[in-house]
């Protein structure tokens, strides 16, 4: 996605949202999203970087420990291919507020623990502001 195809979407999902919640909400909900994006945009650049192919990215889970582990390691935390955002964007219509939820548990659950004090409760308003959108 570049900037462009973002900006697009963040005006798609701000004049989706104008009724539903109050402006400052929705800046952190859209801070949220974007550093989320920022963090699996990371884990790509990371995986590539270590030799991963498109085929074996689309493999990450939370199953292959021994990957999990090596990508902690790494970069602070692990998300796995289903809960990339990149492949949210590409779920399109088929995407739903769980899959966020369902990621951000993930993530939560896959912070390397010597990253637990950054990345805890990053994503915490987000969170806890999901059943609003």
């Amino acid at each position: 996605m570049n900037k462009q195809q973002l900006a697009t979407k963040i005006w798609e999902s701000a004049n989706q949202m104008r009724s539903k919640i109050e402006a400052n909400e929705y800046k952190d909900y859209i801070l949220g999203f974007i550093f989320y994006k920022y963090l699996s945009d990371k884990l790509v650049r990371f995986a590539k970087r270590e030799g991963f192919s498109d085929a074996e990215l689309r493999t990450l889970s939370e199953e292959d420990a021994e990957t999990v582990d090596h990508i902690k390691g790494n970069i602070g935390y692990f998300i796995a291919y289903q809960h990339l955002f990149s492949t949210w964007i590409e779920q399109k219509g088929d995407f739903d507020v769980s899959h966020v939820r369902d990621a951000l548990s993930a993530f939560s659950r896959l912070i390397h623990p010597n990253h637990k004090r950054l990345f805890e409760v990053i994503f915490k308003t987000l969170e806890t502001g999901l059943s609003k959108l």
